[in-house]
């Protein structure tokens, strides 16, 4: 139970980010520049957390079959994902999306507390980082929908809630066999990547040209997350 309780106290880190990313949004909006180079430096981030914390779990837990059946039903997850946000329209539409990424998002999260303080702790720092500029870009899409900025930044907040309630969802994973974590690792590490390649990185290259400083913060915030990781031993 208290390991639970540890792993939703850190969630809440991100939904309070998504709180400060949905006022800056509708207050003073970044520029595309900005955005961009925060993105890359979470995908790094992110990118560092999966190959850092999920991927040695893997490897170590073993185990063909789980790692395979994980990794198809992450690739499966994330596909529908997709999907959904090619089709989503309108304000449901797109609390919908938001919601289904952000409640993936909260079970990858209490995967790695299930792995480990350590490994939850950096993937909290990640999905953090992922979360701000979430809240921004949900918030200026709803600033455009609903009848007044407070109602965009209550919706925004509202639905990163999703991420704690994953969290929740996923603490009985730390009871679970070995077979079944090693299963949920990989499903969480696909997810990640995809968070990295299909999410961030895309969305980063859409409205600002390849500068070689904004690239840069990629591997900035590989590093980064590689020097957290060694500072908590």
């Amino acid at each position: 139970m208290s390991a639970t309780l540890s792993a939703l106290g850190f969630a809440m880190v991100p939904v309070g980010a998504a709180l400060i990313g949905a006022l800056i949004a509708l207050m003073r909006p970044p520029g595309p520049l900005v955005t961009s180079g925060v993105q890359h430096f979470a995908a790094g981030v992110v990118f560092a957390a999966a190959a850092g914390e999920i991927l040695p779990d893997i490897l170590e837990a073993g185990g063909i079959v789980p790692t395979l059946i994980g990794g198809l039903l992450g690739i499966g997850a994330m596909l529908l994902v997709g999907r959904l946000e090619q089709r989503s329209e309108g304000t449901a539409g797109l609390l919908a999306t938001v919601g289904v990424d952000l409640f993936i998002d909260g079970l990858v999260l209490g995967i790695a507390f299930a792995a480990g303080a350590a490994a939850g702790i950096l993937l909290t720092v990640a999905l953090t980082l992922e979360v701000l500029f979430l809240a921004v870009s949900t918030a200026l899409g709803l600033g455009e929908k609903v009848a007044s900025k407070g109602r965009a930044v209550v919706l925004t907040v509202a639905v990163v809630l999703l991420l704690p309630v994953g969290v929740l969802v996923a603490s009985p994973v730390a009871l679970a066999p070995e077979a079944v974590k090693t299963a949920l690792f990989s499903f969480g590490l696909i997810a990640l990547l995809y968070l990295v390649t299909e999410e961030l990185l895309v969305e980063a290259h859409e409205e600002v040209e390849d500068r070689p400083w904004i690239t840069a913060l990629f591997f900035l915030g590989f590093l980064s997350l590689l020097l957290i990781q060694e500072m908590l031993g």
